[in-house]
């Protein structure tokens, strides 16, 4: 940005990461929200832009998502991405690997409970185990900072306490996605319409579109990729003004 500014005003578009909230709602699809978590989370390894990167659970049904989770995360498939059947594949580099064990350890200093994963694992290759933390307070560093690889941050919530996870969720320098799962469309359009995300996700996660528009608010970036919106990135407006 710095350089586009110093030389010639250089239009750019930016999408620069996130950290984005999922809120799961007692009145969901369970099984559904489990699944969709898990791809949310563990997709491409947790290398995903869009990543869910912190997940709120209604408290009523908080216990009993860890539990499948766990359960799920433990039939999952590692080892070479280039097989069809392998359901999560090694890291991009040591250092990043390094990056997330340090990720871990922050979590679980500051009183996260490590309830799943967390090491690399003793096999050649950079796998760095699926990951679950839960017991995440705001103020705590990975419930505010991108790991950009496989840890499922989960916070739990007051069972109807709406105002309350969506200040949560909003309270993060980042706005480039969401999700909620619920089964009330009205709640779902309202928490939709309050979470300050360039997209949001109701019911699903990961399902973009090139007809729709891409892109953060906040530290997120500017800018739209894909849709109608993507080709003003590219595109100048010019004003005419005759007298006759």
């Amino acid at each position: 940005m710095t350089s586009c500014a110093q030389s010639n005003l250089k239009k750019v578009s930016l999408e620069l990461g996130g950290k984005s909230p999922l809120i799961i709602f007692a009145d969901c699809d369970l099984n559904k929200a489990v699944r969709m978590a898990m791809s949310g989370v563990f997709f491409n390894k947790g290398e995903n832009c869009i990543a869910a990167g912190r997940i709120f659970v209604e408290e009523s049904i908080h216990d009993e998502f860890i539990e499948r989770v766990v359960q799920e995360t433990k039939k999952m498939k590692i080892g070479d991405p280039l097989d069809r059947s392998v359901d999560h594949g090694p890291q991009n580099h040591l250092a990043h690997l390094k990056s997330l064990q340090a990720y871990v350890e922050a979590g679980v200093k500051e009183g996260a409970r490590l309830v799943y994963g967390g090491r690399q694992l003793d096999r050649p290759g950079l796998f760095f185990e699926p990951t679950i933390l839960t017991d995440v307070h705001d103020h705590m560093f990975v419930a505010t900072e991108e790991s950009f690889g496989p840890i499922m941050v989960i916070s739990h919530f007051t069972d109807g306490d709406v105002d309350g996870v969506i200040r949560s969720a909003n309270d993060s320098e980042f706005g480039l996605a969401s999700g909620v799962f619920t089964n009330d469309l009205s709640k779902a359009l309202e928490v939709s319409s309050r979470l300050e995300a360039g997209t949001c996700f109701v019911n699903t996660y990961n399902k973009t579109d090139v007809a729709t528009p891409f892109g953060g608010f906040k530290q997120s970036g500017f800018g739209k990729d894909l849709g109608q919106e993507a080709l003003n990135e590219y595109l100048k407006t010019k004003v005419v003004t005759i007298e006759y």
